[in-house]
């Protein structure tokens, strides 16, 4: 037996690590009389983040409580393989933290279903986000173990991962290759190993005793740890990926990149990505860019290229003004070569042998609770974009399912500010920008009238001001002044709403109480942003609602993916009309008296079908 000895905030903890059967029957003993007094803190070591690579190997499953870590060296199989399966077999209290990342891996590569885990799992990251979602860029603590540690158990705990990080490097190892790399018997990595099962067994006490000196609510906890379940079970299941297309398209998206590179060289632009070269050439074609970063150079972003090319945000054209052939040619050969990192490449990097590719699914990924999907961030591509989604496909026999919720964003804000004259024209079925736009513009409004009408809206949500809405409908400035006091005239509930939550925020430390309890911490200088928060918070949750009414009908083993507002599926072809239904039905309920409804459309095989794809 390797012992190892340590010290988390001035008390001693011992690391085990068994070397033989006789060591594992010393696990065995503890196992029995530590799970009698408390839950039993749960944790893997795996040579990296990629869980259905091929290439993957879970190392070691570690298991302890707040004084006691025990090792097991899973990797050498035999007796240590078995007493780690049927350790986590027979642990009725499990602590993880992090709990999505550990069920896959002891699912995939120790054949313990994530149900079997998750009935008994707490995780504490999930504590820790519902006490503070925030990321330290963002003057929160984190959501990470070491630094949650460094706060609340003991300072000095993130420093064994710098111990580590030096192993790394003395063996030539870097942090992405020392974790398959580093010998099984390594003391700094087994200490490691132990110390974090210590850690998590110490912090959750600490983080439940937040938790209700907060007063967020038991059910809010139980909840979360229900989304994860979901989320992680769609994850596993993953979509089929066409392999032939992928390839094509991957090559596609490199020659175009290049090629729309060449167009720039024509205007002295070698590198699309040079903010210098870029703004000297648009200067040259008499383009006066106006708008400056922080420190003073010419802005040439995104908006910036959009605008020159005549383009919204989301790439439609607007028929304001010609399009400058340059700025066109940056953002083609941008968004080929961003594309083809992001979505292609990273489809074939990733695909497993079954030919699926599994999306991380992040459940807790805002500061709202809103869900994102990354590696890759499905989540970001355009709303009519069928090339992409194209690759990904419903299983054999199976075709693609979309429910998608209808405006509700809009729906959300009608519900938590109580807006009268937008609930009575949700209520009467009616097409709210339409309604908005009539009001405000009268009967003879015009499409652009009801596109400025849809950007308020969606402004009053997300908190776009006055120049984001103009870049976004393409409206001058000052008609989108106009209509939007006409708005606040319409609605002005949305105005008092949104001065009361800052007013409660105020009161109660910059922090705002979602529609189900969650905090949501604000920003001193970006106050306005409570209602996008608010808004956001609860359309996650009625998102999350919906898959647990899916659950409970019998849809889970369809569910692929939860994207924005929409559940995506796949489903047998003989069936799929019967499943949209029930998919509409799942989605649909009131919230405040506002219903909250959803449509389902029925592809072909592949994503992008939905979207224009002839497959």
């Amino acid at each position: 037996m390797k012992i190892f000895r340590h010290e988390i905030a001035g008390e001693p903890v011992t690391v085990h690590v068994p070397e033989d059967t006789a060591d594992l029957n010393e696990f065995w003993k503890w196992l029995y009389e530590a799970r009698e007094r408390a839950p039993i803190a749960i944790d893997t070591e795996t040579t990296g983040l990629d869980v259905f690579s091929p290439t993957f190997r879970l190392r070691t499953v570690q298991f302890g409580d707040a004084n006691d870590a025990w090792v097991i060296a899973y990797e050498r199989g035999g007796y240590f393989a078995s007493y780690a399966r049927d350790a986590l077999l027979r642990t009725r209290q499990i602590l993880i933290h992090n709990a999505p990342y550990d069920w896959l891996v002891l699912d995939r590569h120790a054949g313990i279903p994530l149900e079997d885990l998750a009935t008994w799992t707490t995780d504490t990251r999930v504590l820790a986000a519902l006490i503070d979602p925030r990321q330290p860029q963002e003057g929160g603590i984190g959501t990470g173990l070491k630094p949650l540690s460094a706060h609340w158990v003991d300072p000095a705990s993130p420093d064994t991962q710098a111990g580590l990080t030096a192993v790394f490097r003395s063996l030539g190892l870097t942090k992405e290759t020392g974790w398959a790399g580093i010998p099984l018997d390594d003391p700094t990595y087994l200490l490691y190993a132990g110390l974090d099962v210590l850690l998590t067994a110490r912090l959750e006490p600490k983080l439940r005793r937040e938790l209700a000196r907060l007063g967020v609510r038991d059910q809010l906890v139980t909840y979360e740890h229900e989304i994860s379940r979901l989320c992680a079970t769609m994850q596993r299941t993953g979509l089929v990926l066409d392999l032939d297309y992928t390839h094509q398209l991957d090559r596609r998206l490199g020659d175009d990149a290049q090629r729309y590179a060449a167009e720039a060289v024509r205007y002295g632009v070698g590198n699309v990505n040079s903010t210098a070269q870029l703004a000297e050439a648009f200067a040259g074609m008499g383009e006066e860019l106006t708008e400056r970063t922080d420190s003073g150079a010419v802005k040439v972003d995104k908006a910036v290229l959009s605008r020159l090319a005549d383009l919204s945000l989301q790439g439609e054209p607007l028929g304001l003004r010609t399009p400058n052939p340059l700025a066109t040619a940056v953002l083609r050969s941008k968004r080929a070569g961003k594309w083809r990192k992001a979505y292609a490449s990273t489809f074939l990097e990733t695909v497993d042998a079954a030919g699926r590719v599994h999306p991380f699914i992040s459940p807790l990924a805002a500061r709202t609770g809103r869900m994102s999907i990354t590696r890759p961030a499905l989540q970001t591509l355009p709303s009519s974009d069928a090339m992409i989604r194209r690759c990904l496909l419903a299983d054999d026999g199976h075709v693609i399912i979309s429910t998608d919720f209808s405006a509700v964003e809009m729906r959300v804000l009608a519900a938590l500010a109580d807006v009268r004259r937008m609930k009575e024209a949700i209520s009467a079925s009616k097409d709210l920008h339409d309604f908005t736009a009539r009001i405000v513009f009268g009967e003879n409004f015009t499409k652009a009238h009801r596109k400025l009408a849809k950007a308020i809206g969606f402004g009053k949500v997300y908190g776009g001001g006055a120049q984001t809405i103009s870049r976004q409908s393409g409206a001058p400035i000052e008609d989108v002044q106009r209509a939007l006091k006409a708005y606040d005239r319409l609605y002005p509930e949305i105005r008092r709403a949104a001065s009361r939550w800052q007013r409660e925020a105020f009161q109660t430390g910059m922090v705002s109480i979602s529609a189900t309890g969650r905090r949501l911490p604000l920003d001193r200088d970006r106050t306005y942003a409570v209602t996008n928060y608010m808004c956001q918070s609860a359309a996650r949750d009625v998102l999350g609602q919906s898959m647990l009414n899916a659950e409970s009908a019998g849809l889970l083993e369809f569910c692929r993916l939860p994207i924005h507002d929409e559940l995506l599926a796949s489903a047998p072809k003989k069936e799929a009309e019967e499943i949209a239904r029930e998919f509409e039905r799942c989605m649909t309920w009131p919230l405040y008296g506002v219903p909250i409804e959803a449509g389902a459309e029925i592809g072909g095989r592949s994503w992008g079908s939905l979207y224009g794809a002839d497959y």
